[in-house]
């Protein structure tokens, strides 16, 4: 059983029967009163973030999640189509489960899925992803040392602010957490 103490960043917890992940969380003491942790929740089953402030005594079941290697085949209509790495069996997860990480998803890439109870619910994405840049506006030559950025739009489609000197066909890498350009990769 957790704690509210237990409830840190990242932690799996099963909370009104849906299993949730914890995406912020303030531990504070009030005076007289009890510890509360005020915290920002995921539910992993439908994708709907809450905050929520728990009290001191409230005990919580952990969540047994598994991970399954799936490879990224193809997109069709509102389905994003998988193969299970170990049997070999396709699934398919809708384009509102994938969200935002519809932009990072690489057509024969391997990623990690998030089961719950023989369900995905999340899908794992590295920190950070290698991506061709496809369209680029020309860069200024002999700027590479200002701040100044540009959008340019990777090959999945995202628009990301780079540097001036990032032109179309080269690889950049990008945070997938936010989005934002990394560096030219090698």
């Amino acid at each position: 059983m957790y704690g509210i103490t237990d409830l840190k960043v990242g932690t799996v917890f099963e909370f009104d029967s849906d299993p949730y992940v914890v995406l912020e969380s303030q531990h504070s003491k009030m005076g007289r009163g009890g510890a509360v942790l005020k915290s920002k929740i995921k539910n992993l089953a439908n994708g709907v973030i809450v905050s929520k402030t728990f009290r001191g005594g409230e005990k919580f079941n952990p969540v047994n999640i598994s991970r399954k290697k799936a490879q990224f085949l193809y997109y069709e209509g509102k389905k994003y189509f998988f193969m299970d790495q170990e049997n070999y069996e396709q699934l398919s997860l809708d384009k509102d489960f994938i969200g935002n990480t519809s932009a990072y998803l690489l057509e024969g890439e391997v990623y990690q899925l998030q089961l719950f109870e023989g369900q995905a619910i999340a899908i794992d994405l590295p920190i950070k992803m290698d991506f061709l840049v496809t369209e680029a506006e020309k860069g200024l030559k002999g700027d590479t040392a200002s701040k100044t950025t540009k959008p340019v739009i990777i090959e999945t489609g995202l628009k990301v602010n780079v540097p001036l000197f990032i032109n179309q066909g080269d690889r950049i890498i990008v945070d997938t957490r936010d989005g934002s350009y990394v560096e030219r990769a090698k």
